[in-house]
């Protein structure tokens, strides 16, 4: 049994605390365009059929979800998450749509991804890997279940290029969206937000990351300007 750290109880514990207005919120301090980051994100996976995919910090089930919606019903998706809370009201969400015998869903971190070797086609992770305080853990127990020629699609905040839309961007991210979070849920929650993306590394060194745990073809795509960037490796 994986032992989280201090730190990675912490946030285990806040996105069980919001899990509750998560998706109400996504939907509004993104405007919406979260849902085109992932649909972005889930045409660059990898499958064959019959094939599986597995989703880490699935949260809710929103990009297992769009898999389901994007691949033939032969492909089933497993969604892991840390958050009990999280995965509890995505069981609900995936029962009550029409992807329900093709979407199962565990309570894991993404350290230690509960599958054999070489068990999946590709994996996911969107808005998940700057919270895994051990991530280049989580990077290697993801290319350790991809089978060979597998494919990993990480989608995360990232800094505008742009200065002039860096400032705006900034602005209404460490400014107004605490706020607006604070007002629907947990303050220290949406607090934590930014301040999580402006420590998160840097695209190139992010890839390099992603090298050093053994995946090769890397490639990044920034998203509306630079605020999202989805990284591609193949193992």
């Amino acid at each position: 049994m994986y032992k989280l750290s201090e730190k990675g109880e912490r946030i285990q514990e806040m996105f069980d605390s919001i899990a509750p207005r998560y998706d109400f919120l996504n939907r509004l301090l993104s405007l919406g365009i979260d849902r085109r980051w992932r649909r972005f994100a889930v045409r660059q996976i990898k499958y064959s059929e019959p094939g599986r995919i597995l989703d880490v910090a699935t949260g809710t089930g929103d990009v297992a979800m769009e898999i389901a919606a994007q691949t033939p019903a032969a492909v089933n998706i497993v969604g892991v998450d840390f958050s009990r809370e999280m995965v509890e009201l995505g069981k609900d969400k995936i029962r009550n749509s029409s992807y329900a015998g093709r979407i199962t869903m565990e309570v894991a971190p993404c350290e230690a991804i509960p599958f054999p070797d070489e068990s999946f086609d590709s994996v996911t992770i969107a808005f998940g890997i700057r919270n895994v305080v051990d991530r280049e853990q989580g990077l290697r127990e993801m290319q350790r279940v991809l089978k060979p020629g597998g494919r990993v699609v990480i989608l995360e905040f990232s800094t505008p290029r742009s200065q002039l839309f860096k400032s705006l961007y900034y602005f209404y991210f460490l400014r107004v969206l605490p706020v607006i979070g604070g007002l629907f849920s947990r303050f220290s929650a949406y607090k934590y937000l930014p301040d999580s993306v402006l420590e998160f590394p840097s695209r190139e060194d992010f890839k390099a990351l992603m090298a050093a745990a053994g995946f090769g073809s890397l490639a990044h795509y920034d998203l509306t300007g630079g605020i999202a960037t989805v990284y591609v490796g193949d193992k």
